[in-house]
């Protein structure tokens, strides 16, 4: 049953801010001579700011690109199908943010029983005002799906349940996504856990799927986007 936790893992990571990250960024405006994007990208997690036995995917994708889809969803995130919530590209999908960057983790060795831990950070910036109501449209969507049957790419059907918690960061508004999936005749259930950090207009989000090792990434993730506009 592990390899087909994993090989559904694999197929969701095949598809997964006022203008800074610091809290009170408006005492600091960013340098008019650093584009905007690449203030956002240089935001982004690094390797040294990785907790010990989680790598970068560099050799799978490019650190640095965009995380949103080439197509863009005409439904909104308050209406969207309950099974969007465990996809990687659930929030560029529905949410359009206005620049979106990523990168993909993923635990270097996997041992014994261990799914391992696959997953992405991602900084999505939005129109001023814009990121408060994503934050509600997430919690939104959270309370109408908090249980919801759903059929896979090869035919299998999962019974999952979603709940919130609030992040531990101080922030403008954070919370943690968990969707648990159980798949038939499997007690043992497939995680998806999204947290959101917003600072201003910029929503910070860490995803990670599979993972038993309960590795946190969400605070390095805060942390890197914050020392990007610290200077």
């Amino acid at each position: 049953m592990r390899a087909h936790h994993v090989a559904v893992a694999a197929a969701i990571m095949a598809v997964l801010a006022t203008s800074a990250c610091s809290v009170g960024s408006s005492v600091r405006p960013p340098a008019a001579s650093v584009p905007p994007r690449d203030r956002l990208r240089d935001g982004l997690l690094t390797q040294d700011r990785l907790p010990h036995g989680l790598k970068l995917m560099t050799e799978q994708i490019d650190s640095t690109t965009t995380g949103a889809p080439h197509t863009l969803s005409t439904v909104p995130l308050a209406s969207m199908p309950c099974s969007q919530l465990a996809v990687a590209s659930f929030m560029t999908a529905h949410a359009h943010p206005a620049k979106d960057v990523a990168v993909a983790v993923e635990q270097e060795h996997i041992v014994g029983d261990d799914y391992g831990w696959f997953g992405q950070g991602s900084l999505d910036r939005y129109a001023p005002g814009r990121a408060a109501a994503v934050m509600a449209a997430v919690r939104g969507v959270a309370r109408r799906c908090t249980a919801y049957t759903d059929t896979l790419f090869d035919g299998s059907r999962t019974h999952n349940t979603v709940s919130v918690t609030r992040a531990d960061a101080r922030a403008d508004d954070s919370l943690v996504l968990r969707v648990a999936s159980t798949f038939s005749g499997d007690t043992d259930p497939f995680i998806t856990e999204t947290g959101f950090v917003r600072e201003g207009d910029v929503i910070i989000m860490v995803q990670k799927m599979v993972a038993r090792n309960p590795k946190t990434v969400l605070s390095p993730a805060v942390a890197a986007c914050r020392a990007a506009t610290a200077g």
